[in-house]
This record gives structure tokens, C-alpha cells and sequence, in this order.
């Protein structure tokens, strides 16, 4: 029988009307984000200035305040398409490995005989040996750094490649090693960058490796690309190296396994220092933004055990020598060490101000890029162009909406503006939902609203159509009505499955604009079966226990 329980039509009535109540935060966009802004970063700081107590007053707390996100190209932001220089990657770890190598070679220096590194390319290890008769123990200890490698495809293999010839030995990653490396470093260079971006409160960054060694990067809301440039271009690779001299010779010669590096704080000043730090940053647990002795900006570091005790060991053997804090090969400090540290944290103070003291925590804390990239494409998206996005999206949409009413009166009369009134809830509910679950809302997917906005009404001609077909058949117009909606049941159905296999299939094989168009379409379907089938159900039988009429011309 075409009845609904009451508790049906309480539940009914309550989900649309807990729809509107979620979508209405999107009529006051500008409004609603600054008070989220504002309670975040309440939050997250635990300080109130009056310019963040009148943003957060400006949308009532006891609201919904979730909204849709909008992507790059309806709010403007960066786009870039960096590579990352995986080749930097083998450098650092023959320069890693050269110590190691060193020390377990002179452990048998009165058989080996003597040993120095050799000038070699990037990413190769080569050294010299002082007893040729001994070359095959020396290859022995070298090849004791060699591990196997782990992947699938590197199965049966090992990190290392050695070649000996005379007294030279020539060490390199192994071709299997470089893949396993390459894939390591992409996925590092990932997650560095969006702690970094997501550290700076942008809203649905879109992060993501395309091909072997290039990371697509596009942030919407931020100022311009070199701004994003500027937060994760950065290596923000921060060492303590041991300084062999001081000059102002910016080509002083140097012996293989040290290093030049320009003095941040004066110019003309030149370090050479070891190249094999005694502590990197990578055993950073903490930085954060402070004030020195004089009341200057600073960042304020904390390590973690094994740093702590590497970076105490050192300062207490070289009581009375400078020490070189580098950041992004530039020496920004090189203190004298007074006595032993042995709290495991410092200070990194110098010519900074209050916003780049901030920023350098905040690529501290995310973490060193472990290679350099290199920005082959950058685009900056202007609000403005992202305004007008919108509003042809708007356009477009009502547009659609008013077609499909105009369509949905002239064809079913009474019923029409039933099914109108299920579309314009049907488009409010994808909304809410998107406002919910924090997606975001691109050109594709205001391109699937429009497209559903056209579809949901199909529910609606099936079931109208049937009931048209039973009142032909002489039916009572209550019992045509329930029989409709039965009939159509499974051809809904069928429909709606259907759909959703295509849009699951895009979402999980497609790229950023085509998810965005698939997760609209999801949620539409959803919504749509519900006004249609649900909502409308329950205007029909309102206007029936009000009217009771007799017939029914449709």
C-alpha cells in the first residue's frame, strides 16, 4: 500500500532538513572560512588577538561550519611540476659512506698501507690503496657496505657496485640499488612536501608523483607560485660540520672529503669544512620559533638520543674550536664550543626576521628534502579567474535547473513541480555532503553537479511513466501511484548501479579533475535516489490525504 510509517516520514523530513542546515554555511563562504580560520588557529596557538576573536564571531559556533572546498581552479593558487634531482641522492651517500669505508681500512693499515680518497664524479667512491699486493682484503672490507637489496626486481642483488683495477677502487650504487633509491626519494620528497604545505593551513593541496622523478604539486588559496616555490623549493637540509679553516679564498684548495661554503652572515667569508657532518637534521625531533639573548629572532632545536649523544660527544673532544651550522650549503653560524653540550639542543639565531624564523622551523620540523628539485612548470591562478569560474559554474547550473523544472512542469504537471522540488533538495543535499565529508569542488565537478541535475529527474519520468501505464489500465489512482513505485524499483535500480560501477572506475583510475567529477556524480546518485524515490514519495502522499481525489490526469 502507498503508505509511509510516521517515523519514516520523521526521518524523511529530518535528513533534508539536516541537508539544508549543512549546506547553508556555503550562501556565506567568505564568512564561514574566516571563522574556521580563526578557530584553528585559536587552537592551535592558544592566543586571541581582536582581530581573531571578530573573525571567529562572525559565524555562530553553534552552526555547521563545514563547507565544500574549492579547488585551484575555482579559488586560484600555485601550480608546479617539479623534478627531483635523484642523482643528488648518490652523492650524499658516497660522501656518507667514504668515512665508514676510511676508518675500516685503516683498522689494517700496516697491511693495506695507506689511504686517500681520490677525485671522482658525482655519486662514485674512489679511493687509493698503498699496497696493490692487499687489494682483495681491501675489496673484502668494501664490499662488508654492501647490502642486499630488497625489491622485488632488485632480488639477488646488492647495493653496492665495486671495481677494482691497481691500487684504485671504484665504488657506486648498483643499477639496482639507483631504482630502489629513485622510488625512496620521490616517495621522501612526497611526504615532506605535504607536511610542509599542510604546516601552512592550505586548504585540499593536490600532491601526487607523475612518472619516474617529478612530483605535481597544486595548492589552491595561495598567493603565487613563487611563494610555493618558496616553501617547499627549499632544501632546508640543516648539518653541523667540523671547520677545518677560515678564509676569504672562495676557491682555497682542499683536500677530497672537504668542502667550501660561503659564510651567510659576511660576506667574502669563506669555511672549509669536512663534508661528512657529525649531525644532520634528519635527527631534528623539534623547531621552533623563538628569541635569542638579544631579543632577535631564532629557532629554537631539540635532537633526538643518538643525535644528542653524537652532538655532546663532538663538543666535548673539540672544547675551544668553531663548529659550522649549515643550512642549504651556507654557513650561518660557526660558533666557538665553550664546554661540552650535552642537552641535546640549541639555537640557530643570525639576520632572520619573525616571519623567516617561522618558516625555517616549519621546514625544519617537516624535514629535509633529500634532493634539490627543479621547477620545469609553474602557473599562478588569480582569484579572479577563479571567480569567474564560479560564477559560469553557477550560471551553468541554474540554468540546468531551471530547463529540467520547465521540462518537468510542462511534461507532469502537479507531479513536475513534485520532482522539481526533489532536484533543487537533490543538488542542496550534494552540498552538504560534500561539506561533510571535506571534499573538494573543481570545474569537473561542477560539470557532474549540472549532469545530475539532468539525471535525477530519470527516477521521476520512470515512476511517472508507470503510473501513466496503470492509470490507462483503468487502476484506482492510489493503487496506479503505489504500483508505479514498485514497478520502477528495479529499473532505478539497475540504472543507478550502473552509473556508479562508471564513476567508481574514474575515480579510482583517473586523475585529479576526473575523481573530482566522479565523487560528485557518487553523491548524487546517492542523493538523488533518495529525493526521488523517498522525498517525492512523501509529497505524493501529503497531497493525496489532503485531496483524496478521485482521478488523476498525468
Amino acid at each position: 500500500m502507498l503508505q509511509i510509517d510516521r517515523w519514516k516520514r520523521i526521518l524523511i523530513v529530518g535528513l533534508t532538513l539536516l541537508g539544508l542546515a549543512l549546506a547553508a554555511p556555503n550562501l556565506f563562504y567568505k564568512r564561514v572560512e574566516l571563522h574556521n580560520d580563526a578557530v584553528k588557529a585559536i587552537e592551535a596557538t592558544g592566543v586571541e588577538t581582536p582581530e581573531l576573536i571578530a573573525d571567529r564571531a562572525g559565524w555562530p559556533s553553534w552552526m555547521p561550519s563545514g563547507l565544500v572546498n574549492l579547488g585551484l581552479d575555482l579559488r586560484g593558487g600555485a601550480h608546479l611540476l617539479g623534478e627531483v634531482r635523484v642523482a643528488d641522492v648518490y652523492k650524499a651517500r658516497m660522501d656518507a659512506l667514504w668515512p665508514e669505508v676510511r676508518n675500516a681500512l685503516a683498522a689494517e693499515r700496516q697491511t693495506i698501507g695507506s689511504i686517500r680518497r681520490l677525485p671522482a664524479e658525482d655519486g662514485v667512491l674512489k679511493l687509493e690503496i698503498g699496497n696493490a699486493d692487499q687489494m682483495a682484503r681491501a675489496v673484502e672490507i668494501v664490499r662488508g657496505f654492501s647490502d642486499p637489496i630488497t625489491t622485488l626486481s632488485g632480488a639477488g642483488q646488492q647495493s653496492l657496485a665495486i671495481l677494482a683495477d691497481g691500487k684504485t677502487i671504484t665504488v657506486q650504487l648498483s643499477d639496482a640499488e639507483k631504482a630502489a633509491t629513485d622510488q625512496r626519494t620521490v616517495q621522501q620528497s612526497l611526504e615532506i612536501i605535504r607536511r610542509r604545505v599542510d604546516e601552512v593551513g592550505t586548504r585540499e593541496p593536490t600532491i601526487m608523483q607523475q612518472g619516474q622523478d617529478r612530483i605535481l604539486i597544486q595548492v589552491p588559496g595561495i598567493g603565487s607560485a613563487d611563494e610555493l616555490k618558496a616553501l617547499i623549493g627549499t632544501t632546508a637540509k640543516l648539518t653541523f660540520n667540523p671547520v677545518v679553516a677560515i678564509g676569504s679564498d672562495a676557491a682555497a684548495r682542499i683536500e677530497p672529503g672537504q668542502v667550501v661554503l660561503p659564510s651567510q652572515e659576511r660576506e667574502g667569508l669563506y669555511y672549509v669544512l669536512e663534508e661528512s657532518p657529525v649531525v644532520s637534521g634528519e635527527e631534528l625531533v623539534d623547531a621552533l620559533p623563538g628569541t635569542d639573548q638579544n631579543g632577535q629572532p631564532s629557532v629554537d632545536f631539540r635532537f633526538n638520543p643518538s643525535g644528542a649523544r653524537k652532538f655532546g660527544d663532538f663538543t666535548a673532544a673539540n672544547v675551544g674550536q668553531p663548529f659550522a651550522i649549515v643550512l642549504d650549503n651556507e654557513v650561518i653560524s660557526a660558533p666557538t664550543i665553550r664546554d661540552a653540550i650535552r642537552g641535546g639542543s640549541g639555537q640557530i639565531s643570525g639576520s632572520m626576521g619573525y616571519d623567516e624564523a617561522n618558516r625555517l622551523a616549519v621546514l625544519l620540523r617537516a624535514g629535509a628534502l633529500p634532493a634539490k628539485m627543479d621547477f620545469l612548470e609553474e602557473r599562478t591562478i588569480g582569484p579572479e579567474l577563479g571567480q569567474d569560474s564560479i560564477d559560469a559554474g553557477r550560471l551553468s547550473a541554474i540554468i540546468a535547473t531551471v530547463a529540467v523544472v520547465a521540462y518537468m512542469i510542462a511534461s507532469y504537471g502537479l507531479f513536475g513541480v513534485f520532482a522539481s522540488v526533489s532536484v533543487i533538495v537533490n543538488v542542496i543535499l550534494i552540498l552538504a555532503a560534500m561539506s561533510v565529508l571535506g571534499a573538494t569542488m573543481t570545474l569537473p565537478g561542477i560539470a557532474g553537479i549540472v549532469l545530475t541535475v539532468g539525471t535525477a529527474v530519470d527516477a521521476n519520468v520512470i515512476i511517472f511513466e508507470r503510473i501513466r501505464e496503470e492509470l490507462r489500465a483503468k487502476k484506482k489512482v492510489v493503487r496506479a501511484i503505489d504500483d508505479g513505485f514498485s514497478e520502477a524499483m528495479s529499473a532505478i535500480i539497475d540504472a543507478n548501479v550502473t552509473t556508479f560501477i562508471a564513476a567508481a572506475v574514474m575515480f579510482f583510475l583517473g586523475s585529479g579533475p576526473v575523481k573530482g567529477f566522479a565523487v560528485t556524480m557518487t553523491i548524487g546518485l546517492i542523493t538523488s535516489v533518495f529525493t526521488a524515490i523517498f522525498l517525492t514519495r512523501l509529497m505524493i502522499i501529503w497531497w493525496l490525504e489532503r485531496r483524496k481525489p478521485k482521478e488523476l490526469i498525468l
